[in-house]
């Protein structure tokens, strides 16, 4: 992970000096900026690979930030909130965000996420024909999926719900952008519906065994964390 860009975001000196000295002390290379208008420009200028960016700023919001830079980059974006926060977070994530942290955080819990986001976020690619992450190969045209090297039979429903996370590992995705992403923007509040879904799902890819594939994020969403 050496040498990767990472672009923070905030408009509290103390929180930037911090990020840049313990970022840069693990190899990163690391921009500044301390509202949003500003880091558009770096966005611009000098393409980050992965962005920190805390919620609440004057002028534009990290809210409105992720939409900006999410309408023309998938550069993983990390937001960080402080509690009572939660709809901001929410919305964040709602508007394209990868991942968040509440303040105040330990630096190990926030190291542990940008290599996550570094490491497992790829792009999806229309011509793919498998998905291979973790425990899991999914054969796109053959609509078939193996778990450990064991054949899984799921529904179409069920197996598009797998695919969008297999393309999104160990990011936060939201109940709204779940719904949408899988079932139109006709469903977005059905949470009830996508709960049973999680749960015929999760029966399925994770019978007779201890391991956990489909994680709960209370109040938000789930994360899908495919194994090593």
């Amino acid at each position: 992970m050496a040498g990767r860009r990472i672009l923070v975001v905030d408009d509290e000196p103390q929180i930037t000096r911090v990020l840049r000295t313990t970022l840069s002390s693990h190899g990163y290379e690391i921009r500044v900026a301390n509202d949003a208008v500003a880091a558009l420009d770096v966005v611009n200028d000098w393409p980050p690979e992965l962005i920190i960016t805390d919620l609440s700023m004057p002028d534009m919001s990290g809210v409105d930030l992720t939409r900006k830079v999410r309408a023309k980059s998938e550069v993983p974006i990390i937001v960080l909130s402080v509690r009572g926060e939660e709809r901001s977070k929410i919305e964040a994530l709602d508007a394209g965000a990868d991942d968040y942290v509440t303040k105040p955080f330990s630096m190990s819990e926030l190291l542990a996420r940008v290599r996550a986001n570094l490491r497992r976020f790829t792009p999806p690619k229309p011509e793919e024909q498998e998905i291979s992450v973790g425990d899991f190969k999914i054969d796109l045209p053959g609509h078939r999926v193996l778990v450990r090297g064991e054949e899984v039979r799921l529904t179409p429903k069920e197996f598009d719900l797998l695919v969008y996370f297999a393309r999104h590992p160990d990011k936060v995705v939201t109940h709204a952008v779940l719904l949408r992403s899988v079932w139109g923007p006709q469903s977005v509040n059905q949470n009830e519906y996508l709960r049973v879904f999680i749960g015929q799902l999760r029966k399925k890819l994770e019978a007779g065994g201890d391991t956990h594939y489909i994680l709960t994020e209370p109040w938000v969403g789930y994360r899908f964390a495919p194994g090593e």
